[in-house]
């Protein structure tokens, strides 16, 4: 484990999960924290001041880090957590780094768990493992165009150059697997007046076999922060995991902003 994630996970698994506040902030955290997350504000007191009653509101808390990515100072975690013995959560969190491996900034997307989609996969499981080193440059660029030529620029009929007609599994609730999954998806979508029309990356982060991008996406008028985390294997998509969020009005955010 590198300093830079043994960062992040500290933050989450001694500060939150262990209820070590001050102690997480002062081992993990560096000179800033620029907070991204709904209702958090800036600063170690920010976090102090949101945590200390969470952490008193739950005192019964699991958490799972169940994937781990680092992309230069970046580093990416899709966690499950499980507050009180039922209510279940699933978050992306994408951290900045300094110079000395402290976090400096982060954002993140919180969205209810537990679902199980039609093909009968959850938000979480699936392969952990980093591969394809060598690939990391190739795979980001991938999905960097499948974005801009399917998502932003609507060009449906390039799906298959993009993503594996053999294989595409995915965890999304609402979604079955398979290219066809994602297109009755779209469609759907499309007849409730909910399209959903990628704005713009905000961020796009990936290591080996693992792209995952920061995305504000409108779905049919309401803006939507929105993680996507991608598996490649030669150089196409094969499974998908995603986590959105409505964006907060400025005085709901309370915070440097969505993104």
């Amino acid at each position: 484990m590198t300093a830079k994630l043994d960062s992040a996970r500290g933050l989450y698994l001694e500060g939150i999960l262990a209820g070590n506040i001050q102690e997480a902030l002062d081992a993990y955290v560096g000179d800033r924290y620029t907070q991204h997350s709904t209702g958090v504000a800036d600063g170690k007191e920010g976090f102090r001041a949101f945590f200390e009653p969470f952490l008193a509101r739950n005192p019964q808390r699991e958490i799972e880090v169940v994937r781990a990515i680092e992309d230069g100072s970046y580093v990416f975690l899709h966690v499950a957590q499980k507050l009180g013995g039922s209510a279940q959560w699933v978050t992306a969190d994408l951290f900045d780094t300094d110079e000395n491996d402290r976090i400096v900034e982060h954002w993140d997307t919180i969205a209810p768990g537990g679902r199980t989609t039609p093909s009968g996969h959850t938000q979480t499981d699936g392969p952990t493992q980093v591969t394809d080193h060598e690939r990391t440059a190739e795979n980001k660029d991938r999905v960097a165009d499948f974005i801009a030529v399917v998502l932003q620029g609507g060009e449906s009929e390039l799906l298959r150059e993009y993503v594996s007609a053999a294989q595409y599994v995915q965890h999304n609730p609402d979604i079955a697997d398979g290219i066809e999954g994602f297109e009755d998806f779209a469609a759907r979508l499309a007849e409730e007046g909910k399209a959903m029309t990628y704005v713009k990356v905000h961020r796009l982060v990936g290591q080996g076999n693992f792209v995952v991008a920061l995305s504000e996406v409108d779905s049919g008028g309401t803006s939507l922060a929105v993680f996507d985390i991608f598996r490649l294997e030669n150089g196409l998509i094969v499974e998908h995991w995603d986590n959105a969020e409505p964006v907060p009005t400025p005085a709901v955010a309370n915070s440097s902003g969505k993104f």
